[in-house]
């Protein structure tokens, strides 16, 4: 019977003062531990008590300047600019920068021999030479010529682009000044839950007079290519060879409870680490002469791949994950006294003594009870 009865039995708290000094102190020392998570790590370094956006609307527009001279095939001087080796020429988010080029002049459609730098074309008899629809720099014709290239006895003729591909690229970068350049980063940003913007630069007039320091200048927008690339722990001659991809992070992290205290970090790093990460790619410039005959320049490019990457978080003051992260604060502080509870009633030599006053079972006809009451 007792047992069925203490099913509809109601326990109720009862309050116990346990002048232990040890217990107390460390009631008070877990209180304190909480209080200072709390304030110091919830509030003010995480800034809990914020309602957060991590949806970040950007715009990027980025400008290369500088001019470099580079010496092609034909023995020409020629001087380039940013309309030279910039592409895509309108600044994106993502462009790239020549530094080392081929370039082959003056090619015209019709019949030649295969460069020596294709493989699979050397020959001794037509039959070596069998049609092929796609085939190095041209489409095989069939015929074997009597040229010697690389101790082989001849070469397959080809139709295509003549004369063909017949450098490798330099050692050393065409554009070995690209490690001057400099870059302009214009960026504006939007957190739609706030309906806030801003830009990495104030006015036309700080693009002109400032240059990135992680130090003195950590705001400045306008970089040297050579100490992006640096900075991403990697030297730009040696990239600028056979070419590479880095990546420009713009970091916002917004507190618009301050509404000043907005403003981007820049850090860099490459994207592939080993040298088989190269970038390179061709392109051909096409022009016709007096007499209609068409004619173009190829262009064999290795260089530096930039991409501009921007995200960010903003926060402003609210109501609700304060309070909640308040009541976690206060859930924590029961767990204290739950722990106290444990030690004091099964772990000090008076557990006893505290069990028998801490627990007590009160009958309905207890009339000790009802006498002092």
């Amino acid at each position: 019977m007792d047992k069925v009865g203490s099913l509809f039995a109601y326990k109720t708290a009862k309050y116990v003062v346990a002048k232990n000094k040890k217990i107390g102190i460390l009631y008070r020392l877990f209180q304190l531990i909480v209080l200072g998570y709390l304030i110091g790590w919830v509030f003010l370094k995480n800034k809990k008590y914020q309602i957060t956006d991590e949806i970040i609307q950007s715009s990027v527009k980025t400008k290369v300047k500088g001019y470099a001279t580079i010496t092609t095939s034909d023995g020409k001087e020629e001087v380039w600019g940013p309309e030279d080796y910039v592409i895509p020429q309108q600044g994106d988010n993502v462009f790239f920068v020549t530094t080392n080029v081929v370039d082959t002049p003056n090619q015209t459609l019709g019949y030649c021999p295969e460069s020596p730098l294709a493989s699979g074309f050397n020959c001794t008899e037509d039959a070596d030479c069998k049609q092929s629809k796609y085939s190095g720099n041209g489409i095989k014709t069939g015929i074997c010529l009597n040229i010697t290239y690389n101790n082989s006895i001849g070469i397959c003729e080809i139709y295509g682009w003549c004369p063909p591909k017949t450098k490798e690229r330099s050692e050393k970068p065409m554009l070995s000044e690209a490690e001057n350049f400099i870059l302009q980063i214009r960026n504006v940003i939007r957190f739609p839950k706030f309906n806030f913007s801003s830009s990495n630069f104030k006015d036309k007039d700080q693009l002109k007079k400032c240059f990135y320091d992680e130090i003195k200048e950590p705001q400045c927008p306008v970089f040297r290519l050579g100490d992006i690339v640096h900075k991403a722990g990697y030297s730009f001659q040696e990239m600028a060879v056979y070419g590479g991809s880095i990546a420009i992070m713009v970091e916002w992290q917004c507190d618009l409870d301050k509404e000043w205290d907005c403003n981007p970090q820049y850090s860099f790093t490459r994207l592939g680490n080993s040298p088989t990460h190269e970038f390179k790619f061709r392109y051909v410039h096409y022009f016709t002469d007096a007499h209609g005959r068409k004619y173009r320049t190829h262009y064999s490019v290795s260089g530096i791949h930039f991409h501009v990457m921007v995200f960010g978080m903003a926060g402003m003051f609210g109501i609700i994950p304060t309070i909640v992260n308040l009541g976690s604060g206060l859930a924590f502080m029961g767990a204290g006294a739950y722990i106290c509870d444990i030690i004091l009633l099964h772990m000090i030599k008076k557990r006893t003594l505290y069990r028998v006053l801490k627990f007590e079972t009160v009958k309905k006809n207890d009339k000790s009870i009802v006498k002092s009451v």
